[in-house]
């Protein structure tokens, strides 16, 4: 797990910082149990990963959400994450390359957010990395390990299950500051005991091995990306913005004069289209919706077509 930060995030970390986990989702969880206790406020970012907001919900904290917008290319701005910091800010969650947008935050606004933390010591952050070998066009993943003054209090989330197409065998770690090892691990010993050992060996596996089939995939799925995003802005009343990371395209549907779940309902009904509701990542979702290019360009194809007939009959 160590190594396969330093060459996704590039940042060395020490084995006794990392915590394997039976998959990703467990990190977001251990961390927000930590950090949600009633009384506290977590900033998280809108629309994102739905387990964030219902973590917190669940354990009865306060979600303070700061808004992922398509003006700003889907990337988080630092003023509108300092800006919600109060006394009660216990945890910032930060999640690029992000889904549901497949937006990408930028060293500039990384480092604006990092000196802006310097003045609030006491607010912890969760960095979800998953999709950090997911870039396109040359662009360059920041971890937030990268910042000196931040390393004893970010946890950062990693994983098997984009990076090497391991979703299903359930292996993800936590880069955890020394003063959280304990208290995570004794989470850990209470919920899951360990993970299972084939999974581990499956994932040693993958780190020893040739990464050439990782940078064949990401070839790959930048042909499907623009394949997608062309074919998207080529229909009527839909428009999509070219994702920088990731493998989602978050179009904008508003034309269609229709809330989003109306539109993946139909989508489904009429067409056999998977695709989800913008509002299913947040409020801010409305007017989008989330379609993945991890499947064939053939695939790809046919589902414009139907989209694009769809159209045609409403």
């Amino acid at each position: 797990a160590a190594d396969l930060h330093r060459r996704h995030g590039g940042v060395d970390v020490s084995p006794d910082n990392i915590i394997i986990t039976p998959g990703g989702k467990v990190v977001m969880f251990l961390c927000i149990t930590l950090f949600a206790e009633k009384g506290a406020e977590i900033i998280y970012p809108n629309p994102s990963f739905p387990i964030y907001k219902s973590l917190i919900d669940y354990y009865g904290a306060r979600a303070v959400a700061f808004p992922i917008l398509e003006e700003n290319g889907f990337s988080f701005k630092a003023d509108d994450i300092l800006s919600r910091i109060t006394d009660k800010t216990s945890l910032i969650i930060l999640n690029t390359p992000a889904n549901p947008t497949g937006g990408i935050t930028e060293k500039d606004e990384m480092d604006k957010l990092a000196e802006g933390l310097e003045k609030h010591p006491k607010v912890a952050i969760l960095s979800d990395e998953i999709y950090s070998n997911f870039l396109y066009d040359n662009y360059e993943h920041h971890s937030m390990l990268r910042y000196p003054h931040l390393k004893d209090r970010v946890i950062m989330l990693d994983g098997w299950s984009k990076t090497y197409a391991m979703t299903g065998w359930r292996l993800g770690f936590g880069v955890w500051p020394q003063s959280l090892v304990d208290r995570a691990e004794r989470l850990c010993v209470n919920i899951h005991s360990c993970v299972n050992a084939a999974a581990q060996w499956a994932g040693k596996a993958a780190l020893e091995e040739s990464q050439d089939h990782v940078k064949n995939m990401l070839k790959i799925f930048d042909r499907r990306r623009h394949l997608l995003t062309d074919s998207l802005n080529n229909l009527p009343h839909i428009t999509a913005q070219l994702p920088l990371g990731g493998f989602y395209s978050f179009p904008n549907v508003k034309s269609l004069g229709r809330s989003s779940s109306d539109i993946q309902k139909s989508l489904l009904e009429e067409c056999h289209i998977a695709t989800v509701a913008g509002t299913s990542f947040g409020e801010y979702g409305e007017g989008y919706i989330r379609l993945s290019y991890a499947n064939s360009e053939e695939n790809i194809e046919k589902a414009i077509l139907r989209i694009q007939n769809w159209l045609n009959k409403n």
